[in-house]
């Protein structure tokens, strides 16, 4: 499937009047086509089923670089997948998006393809890390949210701990950051983590509770009794 293939599949499914409300919801300047999220979906379920992953890999980087918002949260969709081996092309052309990163929707996308790849294969945590010393807040933010399957264990192995303290450190470090997109997301982190680990939120907040935005660290304990 060439891009131009692609992108005509994509038009298909666009919603007449849908685009203005999406744009200025998502706040974008890019191209908005005005499409639907389960057409989205459905779409790229089709297109993994269909493509090698090779092929899937090259047809995402042709979807990200034009810069169409669908087509970038296509491009997306294309690489979330548990199982795809070989994967290593797939980690490098994600990594390759953060820089990129402008608004919520797309990166959290993008992250959660990046969370199957980093699951797969967690030694590529040491990449994430440099992400957390970025000039870029949303490759700050990324190294957080791309991180949350580790959120979520109820029965953690030694290796799995090691890295939730990890996270929980970079987490320290963005706490006296009042840029509101990284409280949110150390507050999503903590939150999502107090459901599985209430006793290491519960030292975090006492450690660096205060240091946070108030609407932070209030979601933060959304969870704790």
């Amino acid at each position: 499937m060439t891009f131009d293939d692609a992108l005509a599949a994509l038009k298909q499914h666009v919603e007449p009047g849908r685009a203005e409300g999406m744009a200025s919801y998502h706040k974008q300047t890019r191209e908005v086509l005005g499409i639907a999220n389960p057409s989205l979906n459905d779409l790229t379920k089709a297109w993994r089923q269909d493509l090698s992953v090779e092929d899937r890999v090259a047809l995402a980087a042709d979807l990200w670089s034009s810069d169409i918002f669908e087509a970038r949260l296509a491009a997306s969709k294309l690489l979330t997948q548990a199982r795809i081996r070989p994967d290593d092309a797939a980690w490098d052309l994600i990594q390759s998006w953060v820089p990129e990163f402008d608004s919520w929707a797309i990166a959290d996308h993008a992250c959660m393809a990046g969370q199957k790849r980093l699951v797969a294969d967690p030694t590529r945590i040491d990449q994430v890390e440099a992400w957390t010393t970025s000039e870029h807040m949303w490759t700050r933010r990324a190294a957080l949210v791309i991180t949350l399957p580790w959120t979520k264990q109820n029965f953690p192995k030694a290796q799995d701990l090691e890295i939730r303290d990890r996270v929980l450190g970079w987490a320290a470090s963005y706490a006296t950051d009042h840029t509101w997109f990284i409280q949110k997301a150390v507050a999503w982190w903590l939150r999502d983590l107090c459901k599985h680990d209430a006793a290491r939120v519960t030292a975090f907040l006492d450690a660096h509770g205060d240091s946070m935005k108030p609407f932070a660290a209030k979601e933060a304990r959304r969870y704790l009794k």
